[in-house]
């Protein structure tokens, strides 16, 4: 799992500060909230909830040979890329 360090809100700010978190989930897509130092959960915009929900519908119906040669093709793909898109420090 790769998580930009920009889209990281604590447990603490989340509860404290709910709009402004809301507000960061629309500009990156999402966020992830951290409990105790360690990804306790995700919030994610209404728009990139609905782009990757097709995805997720999609794959409710495959059967598990089918998730399992995906899952496959992609670790292969992805071996010696690097997924980094821009300076943003990555965890």
């Amino acid at each position: 799992m790769h998580i930009i360090t920009k889209a990281i809100v604590s447990n603490t700010e989340m509860i404290k500060n709910y709009k402004a978190c809301r507000q960061k989930a629309e500009g990156n897509g999402k966020i992830f909230v951290f409990k105790n130092n360690q990804p306790d959960s995700v919030l994610f915009s209404i728009a990139e909830y609905e782009r990757i929900s097709v995805f997720i519908e999609y794959a409710e119906h495959l059967e598990e040979k089918d998730i399992a040669k995906f899952t496959e093709s992609l670790r292969i793909e992805k071996i010696g890329k690097s997924t980094t898109t821009d300076n943003d420090e990555m965890i």
